[in-house]
């Protein structure tokens, strides 16, 4: 989700990234709309639950891609880096849970995305040098919670691994199965940007046409903390007006 202004620029991942936040977008102007009665859908199963979930996988598989990046460059081979730079995103993910305990105390979000990113920055640190072996292991880890229930060991303490039944939340991705997407993600970034340099791709300058889905891509922390900001009240509006 987040692009890091200290590492070279590639269009084509601020592209795909700002494909992601205008997915995120849609979604999220979709739980307005239904919120307030605009509409009736099911948002978590389904196109949009399908749609929900690539969302979320599109982001974290660019957490991998921008992880392995930032590994070739020699910028994550330092535990510390690595562990403060999830900090600085968990942070963010506390923000949203003060934020949510606030607006929706029954449903806060404890858990959300960027709390898993935070998390992923860290777990994903043995991780950093493999490729095939991470396909392998992230089919395992997406795998293993979609035949085994694992939520139903109940240990409430470890609900963030996927091993107990969430409490009611607005906001839930568990690192069993979602840290799959970015052990991907991590392959990604090392098949086509070995040692930090497109290996692969080839793709060149960056066409006008995608610059300003690229744009929102550069901007992708701010869009995803201040869209809400915008879209939540409009909606609003709109329904007190009508």
């Amino acid at each position: 989700m987040l692009a890091d202004q200290f590492m070279p620029r590639f269009w084509e991942i601020d592209f795909v990234r700002g494909v992601a936040i205008l997915m995120m977008v849609q979604f999220h102007f979709m739980w307005d709309l239904n919120y307030f009665g605009f509409i009736e859908v099911s948002l978590y199963t389904g196109f949009w639950g399908v749609f929900q979930k690539a969302t979320a996988g599109l982001f974290l598989a660019l957490v991998g891609v921008t992880f392995a990046l930032k590994h070739g460059l020699g910028r994550e081979t330092d535990v510390f880096v690595a562990v403060k730079s999830g900090a600085l995103i968990f942070s963010g993910g506390m923000l949203l849970t003060l934020f949510t305990f606030i607006l929706y105390r029954e449903q806060f979000i404890y858990f959300g995305i960027l709390h898993l990113i935070g998390v992923s920055r860290v777990l994903a640190i043995p991780f950093a040098k493999w490729k095939y072996l991470n396909l392998i292991i992230a089919a395992a880890v997406i795998a293993l919670p979609a035949t085994i229930p694992l939520q139903y060991i109940q240990v409430s303490a470890l609900v963030w691994l996927g091993l107990a039944v969430p409490s009611p939340t607005l906001d839930f991705f568990p690192v069993l199965p979602w840290f799959g997407a970015v052990l991907i993600g991590i392959f990604v970034g090392n098949t086509f940007y070995k040692g930090g340099r497109p290996t692969m791709l080839n793709l060149g300058y960056e066409p006008r046409v995608v610059r300003f889905v690229g744009l929102l891509g550069k901007n992708s922390l701010a869009i995803y903390f201040l869209h809400q900001l915008v879209l939540f009240p409009l909606v609003l509006a709109a329904s007190a007006v009508l």
